[in-house]
C-alpha cells in the first residue's frame, strides 16, 4: 500500500473515532439526562396528586392552583392511587399493566421508576394527614426521549456521513501536500546515477524533517562523488605508474631479442629490466602495503610507544636515507609529566608514517631545514613537521590523500604518491588525524593529532 494511502486512511480512522467517541458521548448524556429528569417530573405530578386527592381541601385549591400553573399535562397522562393496609397490597384492585414487582419496590423504597416501551411510570408511598398509607403512581409518554432523541441521533448520522465525506476530501488534500514534496525527491533521486552524481537535490524552504533528509542524502552525494572521483583517479594514476616500468621492461625484452646481440648489450639490457622491474616491485609493495593499512587495526599489534622516542628514531632513519636532510627538533613544549608522552600503539607502522612525512619534507623543500615540534595536552599528542618547500597548488589540496596522485609542480622529484596516502590510514588506525596546510612557493605544514583517550597508559 502506498504511504499516501496509508496517511488517508489513517487520518479517517482517527477522524472517525474521535467523532464516534465523542457523539456517543453526548447522545449518552443527553439521553440520560432525558430519563433522569423525566422521572422527576412524574414523581413531583405524584406528590401534587397525592396532596391534592388525599390531603383535606384546604391545602388541595393552593396545591391544584399550583399545579394549572406550573405543571402542564404530560401525554397520555395517567394516576393510580392504590391503598395499602399494613405494607400490603390487594392486587385484585391494581391494573394489569402495573407490574407486582414495580409496587412491592414501591413499598420497600418508599419510590420507583420503570418504563415499558414509550410509557414511563413513577410512583412513591404516601402517607396523609390521617395516617393512611397510600401508592400513587403517575404514567406519561416521553415526548422528548421518543422524538427529539430519536431527531437528535439522526442529526449525528447525518452530521457523521457529512463528516466522513469532509475527512476523507481533507485527508486527500493532506496527504498531498505531505507527499507532494517526497514524490518530487523520489524523481530526483531516480535520475541521479554514476554518470551525473554531480546533480544534487534542491533544498526544501523550511528546514524541516524533510529538509534534513534532503541534507543528508546531499551529504551522501557529495561522499559518494568524492569516492568516485577518487576511484577514478586512483586507477588512472595506477595504471599509468604500473604500466610505464611494464612497458620498459617488455620493450627493452623484444628489442634485445630482436637480433643476435653482444654480450654486453645483452647485460645492458637485462640491467634496464632489472631496474624496472625493481621500482615495479615498490610500486606494487607500497600499493599492498597501503591496502593493508586501510583495515580497522584489530589484527595489527599494539603496544606503549613513547612519541618522543618514535620522533628521535625517525629523524635518525631519515638522516641515514637522505645524508644531505637538514631537521630541527624543537621539544620545547614537551609537557613535565612523561606520561602524556606514552600511547598505544603500532611503533613500525607510527615510525613509517612519521617517515614519510618528514622524508617527503626534505624532499620538496630541496633539503632546506625542516623543523619538527612535539607537544601533548591531556587529551592528545601533537606532531607537527614544517618546510620550506614548493608547497602545493590549493586546487589540488583536495587530491592529496588519492592513492598515486601527485602533485602538477612535483615532475622533477621522484616518487610514487603512496607516501600521504599511507601515513594518513596508519594515522586513522590510532584514531588520529592528519591536518595538512599548505602554500604554493612557501611550504608545508603537517600536523599529526594522535588522541590519548583510551590509549593512555
Amino acid at each position: 500500500m502506498k504511504i499516501q494511502n496509508k496517511i488517508i486512511f489513517i487520518l479517517i480512522a482517527i477522524f472517525l473515532l474521535y467523532t464516534l467517541l465523542f457523539s456517543g458521548f453526548i447522545y449518552y448524556s443527553i439521553s440520560n439526562y432525558a430519563f433522569t429528569d423525566f422521572y422527576k417530573r412524574l414523581e413531583i405530578r405524584a406528590v401534587t396528586t397525592a396532596k391534592i386527592q388525599l390531603e383535606t381541601e384546604g391545602d388541595v385549591n393552593s396545591i391544584k392552583e399550583i399545579r394549572q400553573e406550573y405543571l402542564e399535562k404530560l401525554p397520555d397522562e395517567k394516576e393510580f392511587i392504590i391503598a395499602v393496609t399494613n405494607n400490603t397490597i390487594d392486587f385484585a384492585d391494581v391494573p394489569e399493566e402495573l407490574p407486582h414487582s414495580f409496587l412491592k419496590e414501591i413499598i420497600q423504597k418508599g419510590t420507583d421508576n420503570f418504563g415499558n416501551g414509550k410509557k414511563y411510570y413513577s410512583g412513591i408511598k404516601y402517607r396523609n394527614a390521617l395516617g393512611k398509607e397510600y401508592i400513587v403512581i403517575i404514567s406519561a409518554e416521553n415526548y422528548f426521549h421518543s422524538h427529539h432523541i430519536a431527531y437528535l441521533r439522526n442529526l449525528m448520522f447525518t452530521s457523521l456521513a457529512y463528516a466522513l465525506l469532509l475527512s476523507i476530501l481533507l485527508s486527500y488534500i493532506f496527504s498531498q501536500t505531505l507527499i507532494q514534496p517526497i514524490n518530487l525527491v523520489i524523481e530526483r533521486v531516480q535520475k541521479i546515477n554514476s554518470e551525473n552524481l554531480h546533480m544534487r537535490l534542491p533544498m526544501p524552504s523550511k528546514n524541516d524533517s524533510l529538509g534534513k533528509l534532503v541534507s543528508t542524502f546531499n551529504d551522501m552525494l557529495n561522499r559518494l562523488e568524492t569516492s568516485f572521483e577518487t576511484q577514478k583517479n586512483f586507477i588512472s594514476n595506477a595504471s599509468h605508474e604500473l604500466n610505464t616500468p611494464l612497458t620498459s621492461i617488455i620493450g627493452e625484452a623484444d628489442l634485445a631479442l630482436s637480433r643476435a646481440r653482444q654480450p654486453q648489450e645483452y647485460i645492458e639490457a637485462i640491467g634496464v629490466m632489472l631496474r624496472e622491474a625493481e621500482k615495479l616491485d615498490k610500486k606494487t609493495k607500497a600499493l599492498l602495503l597501503l591496502a593493508e593499512t586501510g583495515f580497522d587495526g584489530k589484527s595489527q599489534k599494539f603496544d606503549k610507544v613513547r612519541i618522543d622516542q618514535l620522533v628521535l628514531d625517525v629523524v635518525q632513519t631519515v638522516e641515514k636515507i637522505n645524508t644531505q636532510a637538514k631537521i630541527c627538533i624543537d621539544f620545547s613544549l614537551l609537557p613535565e609529566n612523561p606520561q602524556k608522552l606514552k600511547i598505544k600503539g603500532n611503533e613500525q607502522l607510527l615510525h613509517l608514517a612519521v617517515s614519510n612525512i618528514i622524508l617527503n619534507a626534505c624532499k620538496y623543500s630541496d633539503n632546506k631545514l625542516v623543523q619538527v615540534a612535539l607537544a601533548a595536552s591531556d587529551k592528545m599528542v601533537i606532531v607537527i613537521i614544517r618546510d620550506s618547500g614548493i608547497g602545493i597548488p590549493e586546487s589540488e589540496i583536495p587530491y592529496i590523500y588519492d592513492p598515486y596522485f601527485r602533485a602538477s609542480n612535483t615532475k622533477n622529484y621522484e616518487g610514487y604518491g603512496i607516501g600521504l596516502p599511507l601515513a594518513r590510514n596508519i594515522i586513522k588506525m590510532h584514531d588520529g588525524e592528519l591536518v595538512i596546510s599548505s602554500v604554493e612557493h612557501v611550504g608545508t605544514t603537517v600536523q599529526i593529532n594522535i588522541p590519548l583517550g583510551n590509549y593512555t597508559l
